[in-house]
């Protein structure tokens, strides 16, 4: 198992890790098999979704913030419930395809860590399993 390190710098954020991902991958020699991200985090998520535009990226934050506020009637006493919500409506993980030592991923596709709560430092464990 593999930690990668993100370092979000905003409060939230989407930080594009597919080149890491994939050179991780590569550097596997896994010629087939599974690669597992997991966020071992309870406001950070993983997901995939358009790189060509980054105005995907924007979109897709703002519209989280207008249904999700960060102000709201929230009863946790750390504050950050939004946060919470945001990342379970996301994913904590996601599974991939690796056949021929390549991640199988679409054209436009980008695997992206998602920061709720941020700044902060985070971790995503990569696993590559062969078979």
């Amino acid at each position: 198992m593999i930690k990668l390190k993100v370092d979000s710098k905003e409060r939230t954020d989407m930080i594009e890790i597919t080149d890491e991902v994939k050179r991780l991958v590569k550097e596997s020699g896994v010629a087939s098999g599974i690669c597992l991200l997991f966020v071992p985090h309870t406001t950070g998520a993983v997901t995939i979704t358009e790189y060509q535009d980054p105005n995907v990226m924007v979109d897709m934050l703002a519209t989280m913030n207008n249904l999700i506020p960060f102000e709201n009637d929230y009863k946790h006493e750390e504050g950050n419930s939004a946060a919470h919500i945001k990342s379970s409506l996301f994913n904590f993980s996601l599974e991939m395809i690796i056949d021929e030592g390549e991640l199988v991923i679409g054209g436009y596709q980008g695997i992206y860590f998602c920061e709720f709560d941020g700044p902060r430092n985070r971790n995503v464990f990569v696993k590559i399993m062969e078979g």
